[in-house]
């Protein structure tokens, strides 16, 4: 049964298809309008979150003007509603211009009710995860992992695992690609700790030059080489009573790595060019976007110093395999840089959040943030359009980096598991309705779930 906040308007001039149609959404709050007037009406009165609008209404049944107009005013009155529109069978171009107009999706006559009942679910979902979105985005965060929007399991389990190990002492490695977020995580681990009053330094390993980075992290003494006109603490004093971030360590030069090693089993510093031991008290958080296994076995990287940095691992997932996120962030993102540049937009097109979710994302969120403040510049209408976002008008695989696998067994996984996911996520993992609607009995909807490597619910 679904919460009875959930609101569905039916906006429908035939009496027969109006009480099946309200049979066929039991569970929701159900309101029924026969022509444009009543619709907007009842819109203004109960704010729907999703809306099914026939096309076709009186005083001219035969076209679309009245659905039209009514799709516009609607969108007006509630910018964030799920219209699904419903058109005759032969009616394509006017299902076509409403997606244009901002429609979430249409769907065309005869009705079947169970299709229909999937189409408005999916609906209300994503308008749910959009409204938690924007009730972030409103909210003063106080909590580190809150700043950190994902609801996919996968990066779920990276925030569970920040929270539990953030209170200790212990050496952390975040491992990730670029673009992921892997700051983040260390910044969460520094202000959720008992450290939280004290410095958090950060240090780029791979953005300073190998010659350079020593005298960085360690300090030199006055006179220790040329140009070293005064004593000057490292990275690592700075950080004292705090915590240091080793950003990109797997691309620490392997004579540094030893120092480093040192320091970390004695816990004290030599400046270049001193001879004192300064005892220092920091934690070590480092992130890497380097496999270090491999790296090691290429010897490229110490296997001891490895030990040492990942007491804990933290493993933060590519934006590819956190489905479940992607229109969640892209819609902060929107919201924040349409703030910041003081411009108002209704979201995206459906076309739009059909590219966002067929893009494979090699950038990761930094690439989407990326994208998404080249939309708000660019956009000229009150919705975003693929073009916006740099994407293509046409199938999604144009749109997919070049080093994307062309392999039809791949990309025909890629899509088994989508499908999968969302009628999972539509039936609230009840696997016998989620076989039922993918048209598959349940034991081939388990050997599906083992093939493609997928953990059950």
């Amino acid at each position: 049964m679904k919460n009875n906040n959930e609101c569905l308007l039916v906006v429908e001039d035939n009496p027969g298809i109006q009480k099946q149609l309200k049979w066929s959404f039991d569970g929701y709050e159900v309101h029924l309008a026969d022509d444009r007037e009543s619709a907007l009406e009842l819109v203004r009165k109960h704010k729907p979150q999703v809306v099914t609008l026939d096309l076709g209404l009186p005083p001219d049944r035969e076209n679309a003007t009245q659905g039209i107009l009514a799709l516009e005013q609607i969108l007006d009155e509630l910018p964030e509603c799920k219209v699904i529109v419903v058109t005759g069978n032969e009616d394509r171009e006017n299902a076509l211009t409403a997606i244009k107009l901002g429609a979430y999706d249409f769907y065309q006559k005869p009705i079947d009710p169970d299709i229909l009942r999937l189409i408005v679910d999916r609906a209300f979902n994503l308008h749910a995860i959009e409204a938690e979105n924007r009730k972030l985005g409103r909210q003063k965060l106080d909590s580190p992992i809150s700043r950190i929007l994902g609801s996919s399991q996968a990066m779920q389990t990276a925030l569970r695992m920040t929270e539990k190990v953030a209170a200790s002492d212990a050496t952390a490695l975040v491992q990730g690609e670029s673009g992921t977020g892997k700051e983040l995580i260390a910044r969460a681990l520094h202000e959720l700790s008992q450290r939280s009053d004290e410095p958090f330094v950060a240090i780029n390993c791979a953005a300073i030059p190998h010659e350079l980075l020593e005298s960085e992290l360690f300090g030199y003494e006055k006179g220790a080489f040329t140009g070293a006109h005064k004593t000057t603490p490292g990275k690592i004093e700075h950080a004292n009573g705090g915590t240091l971030f080793l950003d990109e360590i797997g691309d620490m030069p392997m004579s540094l790595q030893a120092k480093l090693l040192r320091f970390l089993q004695e816990r004290v510093v030599e400046r270049i060019g001193g001879r004192q031991s300064i005892p220092v008290d920091i934690r070590i958080v480092c992130a890497t976007h380097r496999d270090l296994e491999k790296a090691i076995r290429d010897g490229d990287f110490r296997e001891d110093l490895y030990f040492r940095i990942s007491e804990i691992v933290i493993n933060v997932p590519p934006l590819r395999d956190r489905e479940e996120d992607i229109v969640l962030l892209a819609q902060y993102f929107l919201d924040q840089f349409s703030a910041e540049m003081k411009k108002r937009f209704k979201g995206f097109s459906s076309a739009a959040k059909r590219k966002l979710d067929e893009y494979q994302w090699p950038g990761n969120v930094r690439e989407l943030e990326n994208k998404i403040k080249r939309a708000v510049i660019l956009t000229e209408g009150n919705r975003v359009e693929p073009e916006d976002l740099g994407f293509s008008a046409g199938a999604g695989s144009g749109d997919m980096p070049m080093q994307s696998s062309l392999s039809l067994k791949a990309a025909r996984e890629a899509v088994e598991r989508k499908v999968i996911k969302q009628a999972l996520t539509v039936y609230e993992n009840n696997y016998s309705k989620a076989a039922e609607a993918l048209e598959i009995s349940r034991p081939s909807l388990y050997s599906l779930l083992k093939k493609l490597g997928m953990d059950e619910a």
